[in-house]
């Protein structure tokens, strides 16, 4: 009977602090809300529209030129032409909130900025660090490319994960790694299906990535500065790639002049039959993309008269 009524204790006492849990995070989850709420009324309150194509991009447009702000959350870019509306814009915003003005353009959600007058570089040095001591990554091991060759993955490979939860843990900090790390993003999408029961085999194939993003910690994204805003777009498709399904898996990327400002890696939701029919996916995919981002820059007076040439590779296609 004594054992039943520690074992009852024990129960009341998990479920106290599960509730207690769920009542902070309400909380927390309702002051953040009306905190960005309150953010939003003053942001429309200054003439800003909101972008129709990503919610959180506002735009001003003066007799000076654009102001543009993004918002994530409670951090916010602020750039344009009218220095004047942007100083109205900041002196308002520390009269409601507490907040920080940090100047130019370094460090925004984990995403380091440098820039001249001829270039922009983006990278995620200290994130990968971040991400290095999660891991418990203590070897000094490294390669040239994140993933072994013709490697497959199936949900039965071997033996069951010693700590599956730092498993997602660390390849939920791998996709946010995919924004300045293109090279890794269609290894990434591998690993990515095994997240609810991972095996050995599946925690090896993330310490390959992790050991080569170790070498390549101080890689950047580079953004040139340019006049000639030329877009260009290539699609392509690992036909029955999935050993798992035999689905297609779609790779794609868009370039702005010579800046590579958009990529994607994801697996095609039906099973082609042909290598023909993945491909012609593939480009559907980019196309849906492509209208977007050309209503995206023309929310920010980057307008566009002529069609944007897409590459693709497979003759049967075309």
């Amino acid at each position: 009977m004594r054992n039943f009524l520690l074992y009852i204790r024990q129960i009341l006492q998990i479920w106290f602090f599960y509730l207690l849990v769920r009542v902070l995070l309400i909380v927390i989850g309702y002051i953040r809300s009306r905190l960005i709420l309150k953010i939003f009324y003053l942001i429309y309150s200054l003439q800003f529209v909101s972008s129709s194509h990503d919610f959180a991009l506002f735009v001003k447009c003066t007799d000076a030129g654009r102001i543009i702000l993004s918002l994530y959350i409670d951090d916010m870019i602020i750039i344009g032409d009218d220095i004047n509306v942007i100083s109205v814009l900041k002196t308002k915003l520390a009269k409601q909130f507490e907040m920080k003005d940090l100047g130019y353009l370094r460090y925004f959600v984990s995403i380091e900025v440098a820039y001249s007058p001829r270039d922009y570089l983006l990278s995620q040095s200290k994130y990968v660090t971040d991400i290095l001591k999660r891991a418990k990554f203590t070897d000094n091991k490294i390669v040239d490319t994140p993933i072994e060759v013709n490697a497959k993955y199936f949900f039965t490979d071997d033996l069951p994960s010693l700590d599956p939860t730092l498993y997602r843990a660390i390849v939920e900090s791998l996709i946010y790694l995919t924004i300045t790390h293109p090279d890794i993003a269609y290894v990434v999408h591998l690993i990515d299906k095994f997240v609810v029961s991972p095996t050995t085999i599946h925690w090896a194939a993330m310490l390959c990535i992790l050991r080569y993003i170790r070498d390549t910690v101080f890689q950047s994204l580079l953004l040139p500065s340019t006049f000639f805003l030329e877009r260009r777009a290539y699609s392509d498709a690992n036909y029955g790639s999935d050993p798992t399904d035999r689905k297609s898996v779609t790779g794609l990327c868009i370039f702005l002049g010579d800046s590579l400002i958009y990529w994607k890696s994801k697996k095609q939701s039906i099973i082609s039959q042909s290598s023909t029919e993945a491909e012609y996916y593939a480009m559907t995919s980019i196309i849906k993309e492509i209208f977007w981002l050309r209503w995206l820059l023309a929310n920010i007076g980057v307008l566009f008269s002529h069609p944007i040439p897409m590459y693709y590779d497979n003759q049967s296609s075309i």
